[in-house]
């Protein structure tokens, strides 16, 4: 019987010698003809097996290969190596599946992330990524953790949709139609969509948000969490074509409840990966540190990763408007000397990962929340403030990434709704279902989106957004 073994963590944590257990994972080394190291994924560390010369048959040994999956048995016994309390003198070992030790890409060594990025199906197997996906199933726990707590309704918002919530235009086509120019046309040209699977063109969802509003319109208070995509051609380590999305709605809530709802949220979910994944962020902490000294003095990070987890969650996080953001960088010494690609020399332009990051490790030194955006750089649906120029959005910047959270108070009034709608040329009859809430019972609410692989980037500190997801999906690139 499988259900019968013990997790090696469990094992190892245990200082209960002297007993019969059964364990099953992989083999990392085999060494002298005698020492297995065994690791089941519950923990980077492994167990060490002992197989006493002669107690078993050479057909056997042969087998226990770097990548073999086996089953041991034995008792549990005081290690004398160093390193280790316990380990386990085999009675008996069974080969799981056989694993070929000339041909397994993941030999005992140091592999660049590049190259494991190249067999994303296997780098699982590896101490850094067992770490990086241990820490995400803990965030991803403490996400619904936080919001369950709190009495937020759980939303599966649809993945096939027929809008483009942020009218950005950089969507994939869901189509059953014929890609071989024989698909049915309009007389202008364009595809006719009639007889496609949904009777309209259709695409993949990028944002859960609008649907989200009609939620938060009954229940009050909800939350999606969920796939999105984004057909953008972007090779950068903070881009991805397909990536997760949490997006809290809340009704009866101002930009300044969401703000505080966003920063307790994101320390939430910190502080639970600090609490049960330790071993894990350590592990990685220190992999970081390994990485940091091969950089030039000045562009090394000045904390180190667990001190950059407890500073975020022990301390408020900077408050500051966008016409604030914007002298503060105009007035640097980093925009004076040009050090910027993207120069600051007027209000109203789009920051910049560069100008964000600036914000939060040279100038403030910690997370920065920014208000009041020009409202021709953001989307129709956000609340105009009175001075006619701004809306009540909100982003949230980390260090080390930039935007970590995006959000704002949601237009509510709906003449200002349709008004800036028709400004921006998007088709109200298209999104005649979301006014409806304006139409019936309409009232102030607010929300935010948070990229999660963002959040798993900044809490593992690893520096590619491709290695934080199981399998990328990014330009040129659908393996697996």
């Amino acid at each position: 019987m499988f259900s019968t073994r013990i997790k090696i963590k469990e094992l190892l944590l245990s200082e209960k010698v002297n007993y019969q257990a059964t364990v099953m994972g992989w083999v990392r080394t085999f060494r002298n003809n005698q020492f297995i190291a065994l690791n089941d994924g519950s923990t980077n560390n492994n167990i060490q097996i002992v197989a006493t010369l002669g107690m078993f048959d050479e057909a056997t040994l042969k087998r226990i290969t770097t990548g073999a999956c086996i089953k041991a048995t034995g008792e549990v016994i005081a290690s004398l190596g160093k390193g280790q309390k316990v380990e386990l003198k085999a009675d008996s070992i069974e080969i799981l599946g056989d694993s070929d030790a000339e041909k397994f890409p993941l030999q005992p060594k140091k592999h660049s992330l590049e190259f494991l990025r190249e067999i994303a199906h296997l780098r699982f197997r590896t101490n850094t990524f067992g770490s990086v996906f241990r820490v995400r199933h803990a965030l991803s726990f403490a996400i619904h953790d936080f919001f369950t707590k709190k009495g937020f309704i759980g939303i599966h918002t649809p993945i096939i949709t027929a809008s483009d919530a942020e009218g950005a235009g950089e969507m994939f086509k869901v189509t059953t139609l014929p890609l071989d120019g024989t698909a049915p046309k309009n007389e202008d040209g364009t595809i006719n969509f009639k007889d496609d699977f949904f009777g309209r063109s259709t695409n993949l969802t990028v944002s859960g948000q609008l649907e989200g509003e009609l939620a938060a319109m009954a229940f009050g208070n909800i939350y999606t969490f969920g796939p999105t995509f984004r057909a953008e051609n972007s090779n950068t380590t903070r881009h991805l074509a397909e990536f997760w999305m949490i997006e809290p709605e809340m009704a009866f809530y101002d930009l300044e409840d969401n703000m505080n709802l966003a920063e307790e949220f994101i320390k939430h979910i910190i502080r639970y990966a600090m609490d049960n994944n330790r071993e894990d962020l350590e592990f990685l902490a220190q992999r970081l540190d390994e990485e940091e000294k091969q950089k030039p003095q000045n562009e090394r990070s000045e904390m180190g990763l667990i001190e950059k987890l407890e500073f975020v969650i022990n301390n408020d996080f900077e408050r500051i408007t966008y016409t604030e953001a914007i002298e503060i960088l105009r007035e640097s010494n980093h925009n004076k000397k040009k050090k910027f690609q993207y120069i600051i020399d007027k209000w109203g332009i789009d920051l910049q990962s560069e100008h964000e990051r600036y914000l939060v490790e040279k100038h403030f030194k910690k997370p920065v929340i920014l208000t009041n955006y020009p409202k021709e750089i953001k989307a129709f649906y956000m609340r105009q403030n009175d001075d006619g120029k701004t809306v009540a959005a909100m982003d949230i910047l980390a260090p080390g990434i930039g935007e970590i959270v995006g959000g704002s108070q949601r237009e509510e009034r709906m003449d200002k709704l349709l008004k800036r709608m028709k400004e921006m040329h998007i088709p109200t009859e298209e999104l005649d279902w979301y006014l409806d809430t304006r139409r019936f019972g309409a009232c102030p609410h607010a929300g935010f989106g948070l990229g999660f692989e963002r959040i798993v980037q900044f809490v593992t500190g690893m520096g590619n957004i491709r290695d934080v997801i199981p399998f990328p999906r990014y330009p040129k690139s659908a393996s697996f």
